[in-house]
């Protein structure tokens, strides 16, 4: 999840609570600031990885999450622009999927830096289902190309 508007720490303590009650979270990473990818002419964001269990379906846990953004008063503007909350589905156990509304595993995750780096703190070891690579792995093959920084609070 990410968050680039507003107050983006809270953003993603909000999103995670909103999230909890469709997701049995387990465990959230650090979270890290991160370069715009693709549309740079915006804030930097915060990101943050994390692992849960749900009895939702991929399609059901994709509206969920929809559901989530919307009313967290996130507007599809740009693509790749500013927002106050965005959410993706990573990976769904081993599960591929492919429809015209959601792909599984994410299809650019392996390109991200901002993704992969809380990925290996939460999981370095998980095989990526189609790829057949860690998640370290992926992360030394990453292209350098934005830059991420662990987050550390500005003491007030």
């Amino acid at each position: 999840m990410g968050s680039n508007l507003g107050e983006r720490e809270e953003n993603i303590a909000e999103a995670l609570r909103r999230l909890s009650v469709g997701v049995n979270i387990e465990r959230t990473s650090s979270l890290y600031e991160t370069e715009p990818v693709g549309y740079k002419e915006q804030p930097w964001f915060l990101n943050a990885v994390c692992l849960g269990e749900t009895k939702l379906k991929p399609q059901e846990l994709l509206s969920f999450i929809k559901g989530i953004e919307r009313r967290m008063g996130r507007e599809e503007k740009v693509r790749w622009g500013p927002r106050i909350i965005d959410i993706d589905i990573l990976f769904y156990d081993d599960l591929v999927l492919e429809t015209p509304e959601l792909t599984i595993p994410h299809p650019r995750l392996h390109q991200r830096r901002f993704v992969l780096v809380p990925l290996v703190e939460l999981n370095p070891d998980f095989v990526h289902p189609i790829l057949g690579l860690t998640m370290r792995e992926l992360l030394k093959r990453a292209r350098a190309t934005e830059q991420v920084r662990r987050f550390k609070r500005e003491s007030s």
